[in-house]
């Protein structure tokens, strides 16, 4: 989406929510859902329609883990950390993909294909450890697997492309 259409996309988004107890943080994440994080330009924009402080839009931000204030990778990793994958390895993976990635964790790739993120629990608890990638679960993942996940997401767009 482009910056252009903020006042128009969140006018939409307000209008739905503007008179509604805890509207703030649902109109927030439909931000979210339009562009995939939220741009400055938007919570600008929200504070002046809802007529709330910058400050507390991120505030609310930045207290909840679920938003994001920078564009996420073209793939998403998600490597759960709940108690059954954290017990079974789950840091390990986490170690493997940020040194396969070089980057850290809930950061983006330079060249924007990937962010690796943590979550606390996806309810795969019976094949744990296991990790998220665009939507599609893995479970029982070893760290010796994660070179062969990486491979099998640009296998996938290889095929997408042609």
């Amino acid at each position: 989406m482009e910056t252009d259409n903020f006042t128009e996309n969140i006018s939409k988004v307000v209008k739905r929510w503007k008179n509604k107890e805890g509207n703030l943080i649902m109109v927030l994440h439909q931000v979210q859902s339009l562009y995939g994080y939220v741009p400055r330009g938007a919570a600008l924009e929200v504070a002046n329609q809802l007529g709330v402080p910058l400050a507390r839009i991120y505030e609310v931000i930045t207290f909840y883990h679920l938003f994001k204030i920078t564009p996420p990778g073209k793939h998403n990793i998600s490597v759960c950390m709940g108690t059954a994958c954290y017990l079974r390895g789950g840091s390990r993976l986490v170690d493997e993909f940020k040194k396969a990635l070089n980057i850290e964790e809930e950061q983006t790739t330079p060249d924007g294909e990937f962010h690796l993120q943590i979550v606390r629990c996806i309810g795969c608890c019976g094949i744990a450890p296991a990790i998220v990638v665009d939507d599609e679960v893995h479970g029982s993942v070893k760290t010796e697997m994660v070179k062969g996940i990486m491979e099998g997401i640009a296998s996938k767009e290889t095929v997408h492309a042609n």
